[in-house]
């Protein structure tokens, strides 16, 4: 069974293009023109052992907002079609992650229902291009696109390139374990029947 899938969005602000096989080994290739974002995404892809291609070109004379967002979103869709109905996964998957002074918790419900909780205060600012609020829009974009509930909390932590790291290794870890393939598990992983 193929779990990969490709998926692109174009807007007047964007131009996006994911490819993502949620069984690969860690391979990212990602040029979004904002340098510590690309950084985010190929810590994404390594330690959620999963091969991602991010290609996006957007107004970033703006900021890098829309570019952020866009690819968030396509990732997502891309992410949901790979996983199909889901049959087979473990379905839950969390992390608790160290990084120096920091650490971040995730926690992942691949269940078919969008939600995300971002508990990550940090000062508005701006690192390698990224800012800083905008590590809940992309997280927010990938768990509504991906049909996954999200939750991220900082526990100690004060730096925001560390704590933006973090919570980008604490969430590809939760969601490369909720999305793996449980051979004791039959069908979907729900009583209902459906995700």
């Amino acid at each position: 069974m193929s779990r990969r899938a490709e998926r692109s969005r174009r807007t007047g602000e964007t131009d996006v293009t994911v490819a993502v096989d949620v069984d690969g080994t860690g391979t990212a290739r990602v040029d979004t023109g904002v340098g510590f974002f690309d950084h985010m995404l190929t810590l994404l892809g390594r330690h959620g052992l999963m091969d991602l291609t991010v290609r996006a070109q957007g107004d970033l004379e703006t900021g890098s907002h829309h570019t952020v967002e866009d690819v968030g979103i396509t990732l997502g869709l891309a992410l949901d079609d790979a996983l199909g109905d889901r049959a087979g996964i473990t379905r839950y998957g969390a992390a608790l992650i160290p990084m120096d002074e920091c650490l971040v918790q995730a926690a992942v419900d691949v269940s078919g229902r969008p939600f995300c909780a971002v508990d990550v205060p940090l000062p508005f600012g701006t690192v390698g291009g990224f800012e800083t609020d905008l590590l809940e829009e992309f997280l927010r974009a990938l768990a509504v696109n991906a049909r996954m509930t999200l939750h991220v909390r900082l526990l100690a932590g004060a730096n925001p390139h560390h704590v933006i790291e973090c919570a980008f290794k604490a969430v590809a870890r939760a969601v490369d374990q909720a999305c793996r393939v449980d051979p004791r598990v039959t069908g979907v992983p729900s009583t209902k029947g459906s995700l």
